[in-house]
């Protein structure tokens, strides 16, 4: 009798990978996050890590819905960009394959002008 017993989860290359943030796209979100928080604009966020999706949510306090999300989304790489940022109202603000320069709409918050 050589029956092994069945396997609860499935082969791991029948699992789908899960998305994440890399370091160096964290170090670039956080940054800008830390920022705004110095500010006083952002107070709070949130990461999800999905099977498809990586979200990380702003929030301008804990109890509200996010103000902004920064998804990642693999499936985009070779159409409309890896990195979105989505406004409160699901509206894509910017797309693009750099981080950086979708990250750019986001830093035009900061600019205020000084009288």
């Amino acid at each position: 009798m050589n029956a092994q017993p069945p396997i609860p989860f499935g082969k791991p290359s029948q699992m789908p990978a899960q998305v994440a943030f890399h370091r160096t796209e964290l170090s670039l979100i956080l940054s800008l996050y830390g920022r705004m928080v110095a500010a006083g604009e952002w107070r709070d966020y949130g990461i999800s890590n999905l099977r498809d999706v990586a979200v990380f949510s702003i929030f301008r306090r804990t109890a509200e819905n996010p103000l902004y999300r920064i998804e990642k989304r693999p499936k985009l790489r070779n159409r409309q960009g890896l990195y979105a940022v989505i406004g409160i109202d699901g509206q894509v603000l910017k797309r693009g394959h750099d981080l950086k320069t979708v990250l750019r709409v986001l830093e035009r918050k900061l600019i205020r002008s000084v009288e």
